[in-house]
């Protein structure tokens, strides 16, 4: 450019696009610069060992990774959760036997288990009648005798610790339209509960009597009612203030409302059923085990899919974080568990809380939870932060997702569909980390739940998966 055509271009005035930097962008406004700042970032935040690797895959002219993530898309939005029954973790539970224990999260030893995870095995090993004390279930749990594998290996989630022995009631979830299932025990409610790791007479008292009497009753009720479309209620509940992980007082009031005409025309006591009924009425959390399973039988369906980044298992036992990818089977990719940032209970604070546990966070892989917290600003009196922040993470989750969902959708985003279908691929490349809301457990075994909060989940997982996806498909 000769100095004619530069002069000429600085006697104008000028608009700057600035890359990078805002600082840079800062300056120039300051001195009355029209400037438009571009949010930009090096992909895989400029890793040259990660941005190889993507050069790898889009060099492989035989895989195409957007038509295999439609693929597990549609899957995803084609599911039909479906509420078919109650049953029994031994009856039920693939694999399951009477000395196995399913836990929350990736595969972890007795040794390497977290306060929360082994409070609720002690509590189990009890509620089983395997143990009489809590030293002889911790001696027990220690001796080999005792096996232990992930709910998600027997095609079951578990909150928190997310502890399932044989004799517990379970869930029986159906993907009416795939035809696979998935299990989950009942919710205890809020405190000190086995899924917190509490284990005291109390805790076992109440898991014998949700045994007995609860999920015979619930079971009778539903077998009146017939099959519960889920999929419709969590949908629902997306529209009046839910957002199907931490916040279910919504989704647990339309529940009562589907069963009650049914309850009441049970031949039962009507002292039990009123306490089944007050049961649930105080347990605002009631609805997660339902919506988690709902989750896990329409994520499971998108698995297995040849070429597919989409992730469809998250899971934290205490210990770890871990991920499975519908492209690479089976396999764990774990990275160290979270530490949360939360609100507490009076008498507790950050030196209390056990680091990030349970499988609830299915929820957050078909669209609702954490990706939906827009739709429920409210959960913020629950989990710390403020309204605004419930928009802004949820609008962020569509950038590392494949879709909007069709069914699940978000009022105060003019009825947007929620983002589903999350990318590894597009995790990596910018860097925007899966977003979790979640409950706190004390740190010690035998406490129970201290408070609630927001967390991240490590890097190294999601690293590691795209490192074993490039390796697998390059």
């Amino acid at each position: 450019m000769g100095v004619e055509n530069i002069t000429t271009l600085f006697a104008q005035e000028l608009s700057v696009v600035n890359l990078g930097l805002e600082s840079f962008a800062e300056n120039l406004k300051a001195q009355g610069v029209a400037t438009v700042q571009v949010d930009w970032k090096p992909p895989a935040g400029g890793d040259s060992k990660l941005a190889a690797l993507f050069d790898r895959i889009e060099a492989n002219e035989s895989l195409d990774v957007a038509a295999a993530n439609q693929e597990a898309f549609k899957r995803i939005l084609s599911g039909k959760p479906t509420l078919i029954g109650i049953g029994r973790a031994i009856d039920d539970l693939p694999g399951m036997k009477k000395n196995l224990i399913l836990h929350a999260g990736p595969p972890v030893k007795w040794q390497d288990m977290a306060g929360p995870l082994r409070g609720a095995v002690i509590g189990g090993l009890i509620y089983e009648g395997l143990a009489r004390t809590a030293e002889e279930a911790e001696k027990l749990a220690a001796s080999g005798e005792i096996e232990y594998d992930p709910c998600h290996h027997h095609n079951a989630v578990g909150p928190m610790a997310g502890v399932v022995t044989a004799s517990m009631p379970v869930w029986i979830m159906e993907n009416a339209a795939h035809g696979n299932r998935a299990y989950c025990t009942l919710n205890e409610g809020l405190g000190k509960v086995l899924r917190y790791g509490a284990n005291s007479k109390e805790v076992i008292e109440r898991l014998k009597w949700m045994e007995t009497e609860l999920a015979p009753i619930l079971c009778d009720a539903l077998e009146l009612h017939g099959p519960l479309d889920m999929k419709n209620l969590i949908a629902q509940v997306l529209q009046m203030g839910d957002e199907g992980h931490n916040r279910n007082r919504a989704g647990t009031s339309l529940f009562i409302r589907e069963l009650a005409p049914y309850l009441v025309r049970l031949d039962h006591d009507k002292e039990k059923l009123s306490k089944v009924l007050s049961f649930m009425h105080q347990n605002d959390h009631f609805f997660l085990n339902l919506t988690m399973p709902s989750c896990k039988c329409t994520i499971d369906a998108a698995a297995g899919i040849d070429g597919s980044s989409v992730i469809t298992t998250m899971a934290r036992n205490g210990t770890e974080f871990g991920i499975r990818v519908s492209g690479l089977g089976d396999r764990w990719f774990t990275g160290p568990a979270s530490v949360i940032d939360g609100l507490y209970l009076p008498g507790y604070g950050p030196d209390d809380a056990a680091r990030d546990v349970g499988d609830s966070v299915i929820t957050e892989t078909t669209g609702i939870g954490g990706f939906a917290m827009a739709a429920a600003p409210a959960i913020v009196k629950f989990v710390g932060g403020s309204p605004a922040l419930a928009v802004q993470v949820t609008t962020q989750m569509y950038e590392i997702t494949v879709g909007e969902n069709d069914t699940y959708q978000i009022p105060a985003l003019d009825f947007r569909g929620t983002p589903t279908g999350i990318d590894l691929l597009k995790i990596v490349e910018t860097g925007i980390l899966p977003a979790i809301n979640t409950g706190i457990a004390h740190k010690d075994p035998g406490v129970g739940m201290v408070g609630a909060g927001l967390v991240k989940p490590p890097v190294k997982c999601f690293t590691d998966a795209f490192e074993a996806f490039a390796a697998r498909y390059t």
